[in-house]
C-alpha cells in the first residue's frame, strides 16, 4: 500500500508570501513509503486514490517549485549583497593596503634618494679631503727635500765648492718651482746663488740672481747690498747707489748703506764726467770730419757753460 503524505499548497504559499525579512527553509518532497506486503488487488482496488493522490502530489509539487524559486532568488539576492558588500570591502582594504604600500615605496625611494645624495655628499667631501691631505702631504715633502738640498748648498758653498753649491741650490729651487709656500725658501737659493757667483767674479750673473731673489722679496737687504756691490764691480755706480738708496728707505739706520753711499757718490760724479769727456771727444772727431772739408774744426768753435743754469752757449772764433 502506497501512504502519501498531503502537504497543503495554501498555508505554503501564504508562508512565502508573508515572508519579508525570515528566510524559509526549503520544503521537502513529499516522502512514498512502500509496503511490501501489499497485494496487487489492494493496488487495483485504491487506484482511484492514486490518481486523488497524484493531483495532490503534484499540486504539492508547483507548490515546493514556486517555495524553491521564491526561496531561493530570496536568498540568492541576498548573498550577493552580502557579497558584494564583502567584495567592496575586500577591494576597498586591497586599494588602501595598495595605495599604504605605494606611500611606502614613495617614501623608501625618497629615503632612499636623500640617504644617495647625503652619501654622495659625504663621498664628495671624503675625497676632497684626501685631495687636500695629498696635496698638503706633497707639498711638505716637496719643501722638506729642497731644504735638504739648500743645506748641502751651504755646506759645499762653505768648503769653497761653488760649482757644486750652484747645482744644489737650483735643485732645491727646482723641487719647490710651482708651490706658494716656497716663495721665501726660492728667495734665499736665489740670493744664495748670486753669492757663489760673485766669489767666482762673474757679476753679471750675480746681479741677475739678486733680481730675482728680489722679484720674489723686494726688501731683502742683504740681496740689495750685494746687487749694490756688484754693480759698483762693474762701474756701474748710479745702479749700486739705487740699491744702496733702496737699503736705506726699508731701514734708515743702516750705517753699512749710509757709509757706502757716501763713498759711491764721488765715484758716480768721476764716471760721469769722464763719459761728458769721452762724449765731447767723440762728437769732436765727427765735427772735425765734417768741418774739415770747409777748412774749419771744431777748435774754432768754443763752448760756455751757464752757472745758473747749466746750459751751454757756443761761439765761434778763428
Amino acid at each position: 500500500m502506497v501512504v502519501i503524505e498531503p502537504v497543503e499548497s495554501n498555508s505554503i504559499g501564504e508562508k512565502v508570501e508573508n515572508t519579508n525579512e525570515k528566510v524559509l527553509p526549503k520544503t521537502k518532497p513529499p516522502v512514498v513509503k512502500r509496503d511490501e506486503s501489499t497485494t496487487t488487488s489492494s493496488l487495483a482496488a485504491s487506484s482511484s486514490s492514486s490518481s486523488a493522490a497524484r493531483i495532490v502530489e503534484e499540486s504539492t509539487s508547483h507548490g515546493n517549485t514556486a517555495v524553491g524559486d521564491a526561496s531561493d532568488g530570496f536568498e540568492t539576492a541576498s548573498e550577493a549583497d552580502l557579497n558584494d558588500d564583502e567584495d567592496d570591502l575586500v577591494g576597498e582594504e586591497q586599494r588602501t593596503e595598495e595605495a599604504e604600500k605605494e606611500e611606502a615605496k614613495e617614501g623608501n625611494r625618497e629615503e632612499g634618494l636623500v640617504g644617495s645624495k647625503e652619501r654622495d655628499n659625504a663621498n664628495d667631501q671624503h675625497q676632497e679631503q684626501q685631495v687636500d691631505l695629498n696635496q698638503e702631504q706633497i707639498i711638505e715633502k716637496a719643501l722638506a727635500e729642497a731644504n735638504d738640498a739648500k743645506l748641502e748648498g751651504n755646506t759645499l758653498f762653505k768648503d769653497g765648492q761653488y760649482e757644486e753649491a750652484l747645482s744644489k741650490y737650483d735643485i732645491a729651487l727646482q723641487a719647490v718651482s710651482s708651490i706658494p709656500e716656497s716663495v721665501e725658501l726660492r728667495s734665499v737659493c736665489h740670493a744664495n746663488r748670486a753669492a757663489c757667483y760673485s766669489k767666482m767674479k762673474k757679476f753679471e750673473d750675480t746681479i741677475k740672481e739678486c733680481t730675482k731673489a728680489l722679484e720674489l722679496n723686494a726688501s731683502y737687504i742683504k740681496v740689495l747690498l750685494r746687487r749694490a756691490e756688484a754693480h759698483e764691480m762693474l762701474e756701474h755706480f748710479e745702479e749700486a747707489i739705487a740699491d744702496i738708496t733702496k737699503v736705506l728707505e726699508v731701514d734708515p739706520s743702516h750705517d753699512q748703506a749710509r757709509r757706502q753711499i757716501v763713498r759711491l757718490k764721488p765715484l758716480a760724479d768721476e764716471k760721469r764726467e769722464k763719459m761728458k769727456e769721452e762724449m765731447i771727444g767723440k762728437l769732436k772727431e765727427m765735427g772735425n770730419s765734417l768741418l774739415g772739408r770747409f777748412g774749419m774744426s771744431v777748435d774754432n768753435f768754443k763752448a760756455v757753460k751757464d752757472p745758473n743754469t747749466g746750459s751751454y752757449s757756443v761761439s765761434f772764433q778763428r
